[in-house]
């Protein structure tokens, strides 16, 4: 529906009320060993309403794109709203009154044909097989997600935009004397197919350095556990700020019990540490992830969550930024028509620094460079642990032999006070998903960080 068949339907209301009409594709192929094991497009789309009266929220949605949808799903927003005013108590707070409008198509290509991914698909496996023929297997998956959005609500907040990403997965494993040792490369960024998937020889590059680091792994050796001074890349660094920093500054989980709401103005860092969620841009470039107004009509800003190690504050919707006396930073998102926005991350970073890497190296007479990470968990005391599936080992400021999967943990707030060097590198992921009850696209990185954490032994 467009937004002046919503805000017809909108006008219904007397309470605070949004109104989200949506659509989110999808489309995965992937290929085994150069055989298509997956094709797999997707499509949904629906609209909800979300109610807004004396403290209590009503949410409802449905597939029906059309007036009578509206109002159906309107009407079941508004009954249950005022279920819950009563059930939770009747409260007199008003919500934060700020609009926005913003208006976003997308200018790139566009779509890769099915015929057109497969054939990419097939000639980059024969490339990898000329190249890394001793591979014991090589898996190749493109994911194109896109979400579609038009927005209105009774503040005067009007949005249309569309939010394309292709990802693109390589997954190669060699066998070394009867054990299999297995890695997995990740490329992508905002974007349509034809966008991203110009030609496979751009990809060679980092084919050939995941194919040593698969070779240097599959003959490396078990890591020593215990507290080691280590490096983290900017893909572990970015991980470890999302889920160890970034879920615990998350209002709701603050108002949940989280740790984080014990530290705004206490240091929590080293003074080398500075970590923001991005809305949408950095130093003048637009993120992976650029959200410019999120779901519940709000302008999306910056979040400031670390600043020269000391906490800052959080990110929040409406409802949590009125609550905590801040103001709010668009962080309400859905991922699906019939999800209700939730406050999640954008674009996670921690900033660069001044060091070299490989003076960071040279500072380590024992202890690790960890390189990639697996799945990975942290709860709200910014406890995490999270799995290591490439690195190598530091002897006398030099790297030794690559290591197997192993673990790092630690807890957050106190790992990051150990920093003691940050590099000038950058580097954002463009392939994560958030979890939070609901799938979201994030994005999140930084630099390489020197520091002390707990690894997991053999």
């Amino acid at each position: 529906m467009d937004k002046a068949s919503l805000k017809e339907i909108l006008r219904q209301s007397d309470h605070y009320c949004e109104l989200r009409s949506q659509q989110n594709k999808a489309h995965v192929l992937a290929f085994l060993n150069g055989d298509l094991v997956q094709n797999q497009e997707t499509s949904d789309a629906g609209l909800s309403c979300r109610i807004y009266n004396q403290g209590g929220w009503g949410f409802a949605s449905s597939s029906l794109r059309s007036l009578e949808g509206a109002q159906n799903v309107l009407s079941k927003a508004e009954s249950n709203a005022a279920f819950m005013a009563k059930i939770e108590g009747q409260s007199s707070m008003e919500l934060p009154q700020n609009s926005f409008q913003y208006e976003r198509t997308y200018s790139g290509k566009g779509n890769l044909t099915t015929k057109e991914q497969v054939e990419f698909l097939a000639e980059l496996n024969a490339l990898v097989q000329k190249n890394f023929s001793d591979l014991k297997s090589v898996k190749l998956i493109i994911a194109f997600h896109e979400l579609e959005k038009t927005l209105v609500n009774s503040l005067g907040s009007e949005a249309h935009h569309i939010l394309p990403r292709t990802s693109f997965y390589t997954d190669f494993s060699y066998e070394h004397e009867g054990e299999v040792s297995s890695l997995m490369g990740f490329h992508g960024d905002y974007g349509r197919t034809a966008d991203i998937l110009t030609n496979p020889e751009d990809f060679l590059e980092n084919l050939e350095t995941q194919y040593k680091q698969v070779k240097d792994k599959a003959h490396g050796i078990h890591a020593q556990g215990g507290i080691k001074d280590c490096i983290i890349s900017p893909e572990v660094t970015g991980v470890l700020a999302h889920e160890a920093i970034g879920h615990p500054a998350e209002a709701d989980l603050v108002k949940a019990g989280s740790v984080a709401g014990n530290y705004i103005g206490e240091k929590v860092a080293s003074d080398l540490v500075t970590m923001v969620d991005y809305a949408h841009t950095y130093n003048s470039k637009e993120l992976p992830v650029p959200v410019y107004i999120d779901d519940e009509g709000v302008e999306a800003v910056d979040a400031p969550l670390i600043e020269d190690g000391v906490f800052k504050g959080f990110m929040n919707n409406r409802e949590l930024a009125k609550h905590y006396g801040h103001l709010p930073t668009g962080n309400a998102r859905a991922y699906d028509y019939s999800d209700e926005p939730l406050i999640r991350m954008r674009n996670t970073i921690i900033h660069p620094g001044k060091s070299k890497l490989e003076d960071m190296i040279g500072a380590i007479e024992d202890g690790y460079y960890f390189i990639q990470r697996s799945n990975g968990q942290a709860d709200l005391t910014s406890e995490f642990m999270f799995g290591v599936t490439m690195g190598y080992e530091i002897k006398n400021g030099k790297l030794g032999k690559a290591i197997k999967d192993t673990t790092i943990s630690g807890v957050a707030f106190e790992m990051l006070k150990t920093v003691d060097m940050v590099s000038d590198e950058f580097h954002v992921g463009t392939t994560g998903f958030c979890g939070k009850k609901q799938r979201m696209i994030v994005s999140h990185g930084g630099p390489s960080l020197k520091c002390k954490v707990h690894v997991g032994g053999r």
